[in-house]
């Protein structure tokens, strides 16, 4: 089955061309101009992944994300204007999987989209095989993308699972940026290392929200983030 993806701008002539060329690669699309009436129209069609403008008027992307967030784990693309680095780190600190500024080529982002579904697919054919994952507290299952910690169920986007699991598979060993760029992303995409800070700040914050103690993620400065647990 083709994936469906909802595009929000309000820009429509981006809509028009955007959406002749994903259809041209294969997937649906459900194109929609604000905020608001793209929650009301995934709450109704859900779709497999989200594109989604960040200023836009009655709903902008940041709000839209959040609502979205509240509901599941739809991952989530963020299109941003050239300046927009504030937006950028904010989009990625609430959840976002990726982002990609304007003006962008349509060959970058269907590789960026293409990646983004690949990590989202962790219960796919390739990976249902996958052994669960133990270090302590800690539990991942990516066959059901489940991650719980002391028992307790951690809400996780696709990209924040794969940095934990790339980081806790080797306790006590350093993961550079790259590397976690690699484990999250892929090999053929390239991201700022701001991206990686931004992602280890909100996984933080979401280990903390079930457990105050919780410190197994830890910076090394200068050289990149390792996990303490055994």
């Amino acid at each position: 089955m083709p994936h469906t993806i909802a595009l929000v701008d309000d820009d429509k002539n981006i809509l028009a061309s955007l959406s002749a060329a994903l259809e041209d690669e294969g997937y649906k699309v459900d194109t929609y101009v604000d905020g608001v009436e793209a929650l009301d129209g995934i709450g109704r069609r859900p779709v497999d992944l989200a594109i989604l403008d960040i200023k836009m008027p009655r709903m902008d992307g940041m709000e839209l994300l959040g609502n979205l967030r509240r509901k599941d784990n739809l991952p989530v693309i963020f299109l941003t204007s050239k300046d927009d680095e504030i937006d950028e780190v904010m989009g990625l600190r609430m959840g976002a999987d990726d982002y990609i500024k304007k003006p962008f080529s349509q060959r970058l982002l269907l590789e960026r989209i293409r990646a983004v579904l690949r990590r989202h697919q962790v219960g796919g054919a390739e990976q249902t095989a996958a052994e669960v994952l133990r270090r302590g507290e800690l539990v991942l299952d990516r066959a059901r993308h489940l991650c719980t910690w002391k028992g307790k169920e951690v809400n996780l986007t696709v990209t924040e699972f794969l940095l934990v699991e790339a980081l806790a598979r080797r306790p006590g060993h350093v993961k550079n940026r790259d590397q976690l760029i690699d484990a999250a992303y892929g090999e053929n995409i390239y991201v700022d290392d701001r991206t990686i800070d931004s992602h280890v700040k909100r996984l933080r914050r979401k280990f903390k929200d079930v457990d105050a103690e919780f410190s197994e993620i830890e910076t090394l400065y200068g050289v990149g983030y390792r996990y303490r647990g055994a």
